[in-house]
Parts: C-alpha cells; sequence; structure tokens
C-alpha cells in the first residue's frame, strides 16, 4: 500500500492533484482540505483503492482525515467518492459531530445521502469516530492504539463483503488483541459460524 506521498506537485485541482515524486507522476484525488499549487512541496497521507478496472489514489491532509475516510468507506453502500464527498463537504470533525450528535440534517448536506442513508451512517459510525481529544490529536476509537487495530481489521472484512454490522458484532465478541492478524483470524472464524 502507498501510505504517503512526498513531492512536488504538478497539476491540481479542486478534487485531484499529479505529484511528482522521484520522476514518476501519480495522480491522486482529493478533498478540497488539500491545497496545492503546482510547482508546491507537499506531503499526503494516501489510500489505494483497487477495483476491478482501476487502482485509485486518494490523498488527504492529515491521518485523522484518511481515518474518518477509511471509516466512512467501511459503512455499506457508501464508496470512496462518497466518503470523499462528505469529507469535502463537512471535514473530519464536523463530520464526527455530526455522527455523535445524530445531526440527520448536516450528513444530509452531503450530495448522495440522502435521510436513510445518513441514518445509517449514525448507526454505523457511532461507535467507530469519537471527537478528536482536546489537545487536537485524533483517536480514531475510543481505545487508543487498540481501536487503530480495530478500524484495520474493519477495513479489511469489509473489502471481503462483510457488512459493517456484521464487523462490528464478530469483533464485539472476540477477544482484544494488538496483532491485527490475529484478530482478523479470530474474527472470521466468528463470522464463518454465522
Amino acid at each position: 500500500m502507498i501510505a504517503q506521498l512526498r513531492g512536488t506537485v504538478v497539476e491540481a485541482s479542486l478534487d485531484r492533484m499529479v505529484v511528482d515524486v522521484a520522476g514518476v507522476g501519480y495522480e491522486v484525488r482529493t478533498p478540497p482540505s488539500v491545497r496545492a499549487r503546482p510547482g508546491e512541496e507537499i506531503a499526503v497521507y494516501t489510500h489505494l483503492v483497487v477495483s476491478d478496472d482501476a487502482l485509485t489514489l486518494y490523498g488527504f491532509a492529515s491521518v485523522d482525515e484518511r481515518d474518518v475516510f477509511l471509516a466512512l468507506t467501511g459503512v455499506s453502500r457508501v464508496g470512496p467518492k462518497l466518503a470523499l464527498a462528505a469529507l469535502g463537504t463537512l471535514g473530519a470533525q464536523r463530520l464526527r459531530e455530526a455522527v455523535h450528535g445524530e445531526d440527520v440534517t448536516a450528513l444530509t448536506a452531503v450530495p448522495g445521502i440522502g435521510r436513510k442513508g445518513a441514518q445509517r451512517l449514525i448507526l454505523e459510525l457511532r461507535e467507530t469516530l469519537v471527537a478528536a481529544e482536546d489537545d487536537g490529536s485524533p483517536t480514531p476509537s475510543g481505545d487508543g492504539a487498540g481501536g487503530h487495530v480495530h478500524a484495520e481489521v474493519r477495513q479489511a472484512l469489509a473489502g471481503l463483503g462483510y457488512a459493517a454490522d456484521e464487523t462490528q458484532a464478530a469483533l464485539a465478541a472476540v477477544p482484544d488483541d494488538d496483532d491485527p492478524e490475529a484478530l482478523l483470524r479470530a474474527a472470521l472464524q466468528r463470522l464463518g459460524g454465522r
């Protein structure tokens, strides 16, 4: 996986940029929070999405923004484009606030999210997204490093086709583990017995 790119911006628009890294130009889809002009040096945190017909690189201004994107794409019927639209419309912190405040109106401001979609986001992300700590350091879930492991395993299970509610139930039923491979194995065993 490509976790970060550092290089020179060759092209930039509202939703994409091309970053030259050691002579290779990477096209990166970005939310509006990633602002850059051609010629600028930039570092973006990235996530690579592999589909049947393309490899698409998504870039973010912070690790927190990338983690929110990953949480969103773990929700059923939310793909990378909709997750990027949500980040572009609300931003990571406002999205957290909307989920925890059960603010359906704020979530429906995102193009492509209706009332039912907003309710599904609230239901599926309520436990995953927590507000950023007062010191400004973001956490993907309330249990610190273990939350990152859970988020990683949820993303892997979503990639295997499991729904977010199945994934959440399986992770709640298995003992916590700091090793993502062991946690994934335990969750898969639990899901295999359904």
